[in-house]
Parts: C-alpha cells; structure tokens; sequence
C-alpha cells in the first residue's frame, strides 16, 4: 500500500526499522526542547500530513520503551486518524511518572501503525444471544 505524505519536518519519513515491525517510529517536530512535568499532556506535532485510503486508519500508538523508562505514554489511548483528516498529525503525550521528562527536537515520540477496519450498521433487537460467559465481566474468570 502506498500512503501520500507530505514532510514539512527536518527528519525522514517513518519506516519500518525490522523486518515484522507493525509500527513506524514518529519523531517531535519541534523547534525547543518541551518539559513534561508529572501529569502534564502536550499535543506534539510531527509535521507530516497524510492521506490515508479508505477503510483504514492510522493509529499512533505508545512506544514501550518511553512507558516503560519513563511513564511517558498517549493521553488519548491509541490516537485514530480517519481516512478524511488531511491536518497535521500530532501526538498527544502525557507523563504518567513523578519526574520531569524532556522532550527535544527529533526525539521518537510515538508509532504510526496502518489498519483496516470495517463499517457496521447496528440492528436494534430486543434480545442478544446466549453464551457460555454471558454477561460474566472483568475478573469472572478468576484471573
């Protein structure tokens, strides 16, 4: 698949760093380094624009070695980018630990991964199907 991308950044354009890699590093578009005090968010741009087809969807993703090291994860979860978005795209960081984390120009901030997704239509019923779980929630298996 080919994805159209404009690079209004300094850095090269994401690719994929190993051969099974699902994600593709993204890195802060920035001009100064950003503090990101405990519990602080900031919306980080990239400076790429893209033009994502139809039936899919861009996520930006957390990378694990940020989380992990230092507490620095998305605000947002997974962060989508709808196939008709053509504004830059930005990352919503937010620092999770107790120490300042600083953020400079070309740091790798986040991962943009590429999925395929369906639409649905929902169909109002009055009743759903019997499982074995059935509405057996969080925990009801005991782990």
């Amino acid at each position: 698949m080919r994805i159209k991308v404009v690079n209004k950044s300094n850095f090269p354009l994401p690719s994929y760093k190993t051969i099974g890699a699902a994600g593709m590093d993204l890195y802060a578009n920035i001009d100064q380094p950003i503090v990101l005090k405990p519990l602080d968010r900031v919306l980080i741009p990239t400076g790429l624009y893209i033009s994502v087809p139809e039936g899919y969807e861009a996520q930006i993703r957390a990378r694990s070695g940020m989380a992990l090291k230092h507490g620095i994860t998305l605000a947002n979860g997974i962060g989508t980018i709808d196939s008709d978005y053509r504004g830059e795209v930005g990352v919503i960081l937010v620092n999770l630990s107790n120490e300042e984390y600083v953020i400079n120009k070309g740091d790798r901030i986040a991962q943009l991964v590429i999925a395929k997704y369906e639409k649905i239509e929902f169909e109002e019923v009055d009743f759903l199907d019997e499982t074995e779980r059935g509405s057996g929630g969080f925990g009801h298996t005991g782990y």
